[in-house]
């Protein structure tokens, strides 16, 4: 009895704050709903979706707003209702009638939502009548409303001080250089960035004196981009370099893919962040053709630039100047010759999206000035630095929902996660959301290829660090997006898969590594589910039992794991991908339909 009267003083006291005591007094619980609250924590702490979802939405609110004020959380509560029961008591205080529901009904029954809303001012987007709430939305709403209120003074909702609006002016564009191992990719990103004054003359001149030491001069334009030892040494790309250079109309980012197949999985998660691909072959005598000929990375790296939806080709022919060559045209010819019908049967337009010019990257000549005519009379083509920067600009979406594949992370006082921006904007004090797991997180700072700004948008390469996550819990893959409207997650869905190259014969039940935007993951064959012609589209009236190279079938794929995925035709960026095996590329394919 002393109990009750307790908890209806106390219920009084919070109705009158427009809140839900559950929230501040963690000891203010039934039993029950405090073991439903700590079952939720775990849920979310396992991340299991199903536990998750049909969770109480203050008993969520409760612990996250504990975590967000460091753990005091009645202390903050007290604080906030004291500092408003002055205003409070000027309204006429509601006595706790048997109509509105006691924070108890309201604990166990989170889903007569109208009644715990109508009090609350509604929000932007309470006015949609279309959207659907699930718990998790609701609880922001909940938030919301207390703060629109004023009774507590909550960390993460700090409105940021009024900053000038900093963002990076100029368009985008992301440039990976794709192609057979040593055929002077890293070298033509030193040289170019060297000519745009990126990397200024002490430096090169350092790592010139260096790469002489070595006995490897001409390495050393290769290192402003290979800057682990481990790379200097062997002369091997590993890791996705970055860097970024400008020109008067665009800001380029340039991706160095690794050529060695070994870190093929590396390079397809630069391709997938670029808007245009760079592939570099090597014009000396014998280089081009191991390159190109079956077992080469040349074809390989084309067809992944293909797959991750690279807009324009530019093949570079370097190595022009080398003695075997000395700016030949047949060799040039030869090499173009040999590779254009590849190309066009993976379904580059040599007329709109393919671009053949002859360079040097050692030397420099044809990169950011045309080549002398002395030294090639018969090239009267724009270097190659001009004409990227004459390209068309890309469409971007901006006013869609925030959306970036998370490629890397790392900490520094906080987590930082970095990727490419595929669309919508976000600024700084944004709420955003790291999925498959669905971990709230507040952006603290951002820069856009090193320079710090407080809004970015897409086709930018972005670093964001975060408040809310540890550095441990995310995984190249994650998906950083809008709260709103996050990203689908699943784990079987159907698909539309072209087998490139496999010696024997696809059944279900077999198993290969997806490539999908930034993630890896396992995945199983579960059903072929018809076969499409590839000349007229028509899909076959029976089940196939196998699938072999060079056929199209549509089939359901189930993965190890939850990942993050979109059908393709809704969102390209998210729904082409991958099929490697034995450090192959058996098949790509798209993403018809998320299953579950």
């Amino acid at each position: 009895m002393a109990q009750e009267n307790d908890s209806n003083e106390v219920s009084a006291k919070f109705s009158t704050l427009n809140v839900n005591a559950v929230e501040f007094v963690p000891s203010f619980c039934t039993p029950s709903s405090t073991a439903t609250a700590a079952s939720v924590v775990a849920a979310a702490g396992t991340g299991s979706p199903t536990a998750a979802a049909p969770a109480p939405a203050p008993s969520v609110a409760a612990p996250t707003s504990a975590t967000s004020s460091g753990g005091s959380n009645s202390g903050g509560a007290g604080g906030g209702g004291g500092a408003t029961t002055p205003t409070s008591t000027a309204a006429t205080p509601t006595p706790p009638s048997s109509s509105a529901p006691t924070p108890m009904e309201r604990d166990e029954d989170p889903v007569k939502t109208p009644e715990n809303n109508e009090s609350e001012p509604l929000d932007s987007w309470d006015a949609e009548e279309d959207s659907i709430l699930t718990p998790e939305d609701e609880e922001m709403e909940l938030d919301d409303g207390e703060v629109d209120g004023e009774t507590a003074p909550k960390v993460p909702k700090k409105k940021p001080p009024k900053v000038e609006e900093s963002r990076s002016k100029k368009e985008h564009v992301n440039v990976v250089f794709i192609g057979h191992v040593d055929a002077g990719k890293s070298t033509i990103g030193g040289q170019i960035m060297s000519l745009t004054g990126m990397v200024d003359k002490r430096t090169l001149e350092k790592y010139e004196r260096e790469a002489r030491e070595k006995s490897r001069e001409s390495w050393y334009l290769s290192w402003a981009l290979d800057t682990n030892q481990e790379e200097r040494d062997k002369g091997k790309t590993v890791e996705v370099g970055r860097a970024y250079f400008e020109t008067e109309k665009k800001h380029f980012t340039i991706l160095d893919a690794p050529g060695h197949k070994s870190f093929v999985p590396n390079m397809i998660g630069g391709a997938a962040q670029a808007d245009l691909a760079v592939l570099v072959i090597s014009a000396r005598k014998g280089e081009f053709e191991t390159g190109f000929d079956r077992g080469g990375q040349t074809r390989e790296h084309a067809m992944l630039a293909k797959t991750a939806g690279v807009k324009h080709l530019v093949v570079l022919v370097n190595k022009m100047d080398d003695p075997t060559v000395n700016w030949d045209l047949e060799r040039y010819n030869e090499c173009k010759d040999k590779i254009l019908p590849y190309l066009k049967k993976l379904g580059f337009n040599p007329l709109k999206d393919l671009t053949f010019m002859p360079v040097s990257g050692i030397t420099g000549q044809g990169l950011r000035e045309p080549i002398d005519d002395s030294t090639c009379p018969w090239y009267q083509g724009p270097a190659f630095i001009p004409f990227i920067d004459e390209l068309p600009s890309l469409n971007r979406k901006t006013d869609g929902p925030f959306i970036m594949p998370i490629v890397d992370k790392y900490k520094d006082m906080g987590t930082v996660l970095m990727g490419k921006v595929e669309s919508g904007v976000a600024k700084k004090g944004t709420n955003l959301l790291v999925m498959p797991n669905r971990t709230q997180v507040c952006v603290d700072q951002l820069w856009s290829d090193d320079e710090e700004v407080t809004s970015v948008g897409p086709g930018e390469n972005v670093k964001i660090k975060v408040k809310g996550i540890e550095e441990e819990d995310v995984s190249p893959g994650f998906v950083l997006c809008d709260a709103s409207n996050p990203i689908r997650t699943g784990k079987i869905f159907d698909a539309q898969v072209v087998i490139l190259e496999h010696k024997s014969i696809i059944c279900a039940g077999y198993s290969a590594v997806m490539h999908i935007h930034c993630a890896a993951e396992e995945i199983t064959v579960k059903a072929l589910i018809c076969l499409v012609d590839k000349k007229t589209g028509e899909k076959s009236k029976t089940r196939p039992r196998f699938v072999k190279q060079d056929q199209v079938a549509i089939m359901r794929i189930e993965c190890s794991g939850l990942i993050c995925l979109e059908q393709f035709k809704l969102f390209p960026q998210m729904g082409r991908f991958t099929l490697r095996d034995e450090n192959k590329t058996i098949a790509i394919g798209k993403v018809l339909k998320v299953v579950e």
